[in-house]
């Protein structure tokens, strides 16, 4: 028998007295690990007369006479043409197998990939889970002993000598037996070829982020968001540009599920008209149930900011104070609490856990820059959150261990929100101001003044020198592995015209090698302008 050209590369085989739990490990197995079921149960009611399918003794009976006339094959026989009907899943679960001759016929054709789970718990255990079964109406009486009385039942615990794991489910929930399960499986997603790539901002926001997201989306499974509405991540489209301001960035350019994690503060109307602008369907974005929810006072409350370090006014470090400030106040409302997002509700932890468990590439999306960070930028000038690679997974719910690539984006000339009346947006080194750029560049300065609005609230924005101060801090507490530099056209408007790196000009080139003397890192992205064709890839990875 041609296994290899089933393409299958692992059969999970289940047994275990009735009631152990059997089926609803199966059902776990294939929810968690990507996985598809085969029932044994499925075959024997097809075997029957159809007003006896529900029938256990009727089933019982036709099972031992299959037994008898195959010894055992007809589970394999019926399990190869299941497979050979439609194109299956590489993982199977088989549930479940009761004789060893039946477990024997599945080794002999599929070999080392097979691996056989055994369930076991008390019989007091198991009696009582029957009679829950019976009062949810799944058996057709409560008295166990009758389930027991067929002999190929009676001869199920033997098969426990030859199975590759035991699990005793008693005192177990369903939880604690599928946990055990695929960690004695390894496919936990401890063991995987799972990992996140992370992207972050070097400098005080709107570095281009956006752009970069969307170019580097196409080669994840899943795309992550985190922080909140205040940072708008603008996205290259005709006939107009996109604002990302929730979803990550590559929506639009990509298939890939959406996730949105715990630590995330919302806008529901603002995030709804999102999804509806992006086509965004419920079985592509998850948003965890713990995600933080803005309230009206919330935006009024931080209005006040505006005024006195540039704040864009969403409402989202009020919110995220009030999270902690009011954890014993019952009317505290998250994404869980909001009936227009339940069709999107999920556990973060699970997503990724499921992706990563078979392999899967996470992209996560960080907002803001390192310079505004609560913890390290200089305060107060600092926005409501850590902004930095540790802050950005803690929000996820990502260990450091699974991240793989961290990308850290710097723009040649950092920019700040423009100073309110009477306040300020914080400090830049060697502030300079947009005439000077369009002299250096020779970009038109009424194009630099239309295109340097902020995302989020449309304010004018401050520029400065390169800080290469700023450079070193943010390697130190990102550590990047690369670095993206975007607006090289402010360098220098031929730039524009550059599709590898060669044809930059000789001024830009020296310039990104200094940044990869400073840093440490290789700039392996580049971005020349906006536009679709707008980026340099050097990448090696």
């Amino acid at each position: 028998m041609a296994v290899e050209n089933l393409s299958i590369k692992r059969v999970i085989l289940i047994s275990g007295h009735i009631s152990t739990g059997k089926s609803t490990l199966a059902i776990g197995l294939a929810k968690r690990c990507d996985m598809e079921v085969f029932k044994t149960n499925e075959i024997l009611k097809a075997h029957v007369d159809p007003q006896l399918a529900n029938d256990r003794k009727a089933l019982q009976r036709e099972g031992e006479r299959l037994d008898m006339r195959t010894r055992g094959r007809w589970v394999t026989d019926e399990l190869m043409i299941w497979l050979r009907r439609a194109t299956r899943k590489p993982m199977i679960i088989v549930d479940s197998g009761r004789t060893v001759e039946q477990i024997a016929g599945i080794r002999n054709v599929f070999g080392p990939i097979v691996t056989h789970i055994h369930l076991t718990a008390p019989i007091p255990e198991l009696t009582k889970r029957y009679r829950e079964r019976h009062k949810q109406g799944h058996e057709a009486t409560d008295d166990y002993s009758q389930a027991q009385a067929d002999k190929t039942e009676q001869a199920v615990d033997s098969l426990r000598d030859t199975a590759d794991v035991v699990i005793d489910t008693n005192r177990c929930t369903v939880e604690d037996v599928l946990v055990r399960a695929t960690c004695h499986l390894n496919v936990s997603g401890g063991r995987s070829n799972g990992y996140v790539d992370v992207l972050i901002g070097g400098q005080y926001g709107s570095e281009g982020k956006g752009q970069v997201c969307a170019y580097l989306a196409k080669e994840y499974d899943l795309l992550v968001r985190v922080g909140g509405p205040n940072a708008g991540h603008k996205v290259y489209q005709e006939p107009d540009p996109y604002a990302h301001h929730q979803l990550p960035s590559g929506t639009k350019r990509c298939e890939a599920r959406l996730l949105i994690g715990p630590g995330a503060v919302l806008n529901v109307e603002k995030l709804l008209k999102e999804i509806a602008e992006c086509g965004v369907s419920a079985d592509r974005l998850t948003i965890d149930e713990q995600a933080m929810i803005i309230n009206k006072q919330d935006i009024e409350e931080e209005a006040k900011l505006k005024e006195k370090i540039g704040s864009t006014g969403q409402g989202v470090g009020w919110a995220t104070a009030r999270r902690i400030r009011d954890r014993s106040d019952e009317t505290t409302v998250l994404a869980r609490d909001i009936s227009e997002l339940r069709p999107f509700l999920g556990s973060a932890i699970e997503t990724l856990h499921e992706i990563l468990s078979r392999g899967g590439q996470i992209f996560l999306e960080g907002t803001q820059g390192t310079g505004l960070s609560l913890y390290h930028g200089v305060y107060p000038y600092v926005t409501s959150r850590d902004t930095t690679v540790a802050g950005c997974l803690a929000e996820t719910g990502i260990p450091p261990g699974r991240v793989r690539k961290i990308v850290m984006v710097c723009r040649t000339y950092p920019i700040r929100v423009a100073n309110p009346p009477g306040g300020t947006s914080g400090p830049m080194s060697q502030e300079t101001n947009w005439k000077e750029i369009s002299r250096r560049s020779d970009i038109s300065y009424d194009e630099l003044l239309r295109t340097e609005k902020t995302t989020t609230t449309y304010r004018d924005r401050r520029v400065s020198e390169f800080d290469w101060g700023l450079l070193h801090k943010a390697v130190i507490l990102n550590a990047p592995t690369d670095i993206a530099l975007t607006f090289v056209d402010y360098l220098n408007k031929a730039n524009r015209n550059a599709r590898r790196f060669e044809q930059l000009t000789p001024a830009t080139i020296n310039f990104i090698q200094e940044i990869e003397r400073v840093s440490g890192a290789p700039v392996s992205l580049i971005s020349t302008r906006f536009s679709y064709r707008s980026i340099i890839d050097r990448r090696s990875w």
